[in-house]
């Protein structure tokens, strides 16, 4: 287990890979949920930053179950009808980059490693291990 145990957004990771880079919170409403959200980025050697790791929480009443959530992050992530994530057990949706998380009605997590710096392993590892604090 990480030393990089943390919060977000009433949210305890008791989880987190150990080669990430600085991090910054954002808070932000889209389409009546509210994001509470954590990026981890680091600078490449061009001076270029990347994103190494997203946690984001997510509350509104729109995320009532797990249909609303998918359909929300399609049109969050302007996916098509077609995005087919896999079951991550009981409550979670499992793609590419990504474990999303419905922790109760209302309230959602979702782990993102758009540029693959983690790996699939690490983002189910670190989705599996956050639960409501609050």
């Amino acid at each position: 287990m990480s030393s990089q145990e943390t919060h977000i957004g009433g949210l305890a990771v008791g989880y987190l890979p150990d080669r990430l880079g600085s991090a910054s919170d954002f808070e932000f409403e889209w389409g009546g949920v509210a994001f509470v959200q954590r990026v981890w980025e680091t600078r490449l050697d061009s001076g270029a930053w990347r994103v190494d790791l997203q946690v984001q929480a997510m509350r509104g009443d729109g995320l009532a179950d797990m249909d609303a959530l998918r359909a929300f992050l399609v049109e969050y992530h302007e996916r098509g009808d077609d995005w087919k994530p896999e079951p991550f057990g009981d409550d979670g949706l499992l793609s590419e980059h990504e474990v999303a998380r419905l922790l109760a009605p209302g309230l959602a997590v979702e782990v993102r490693d758009p540029f693959g710096r983690q790996g699939i392993d690490e983002v189910k590892q670190v989705a599996a291990a956050i639960a409501n604090a609050q």
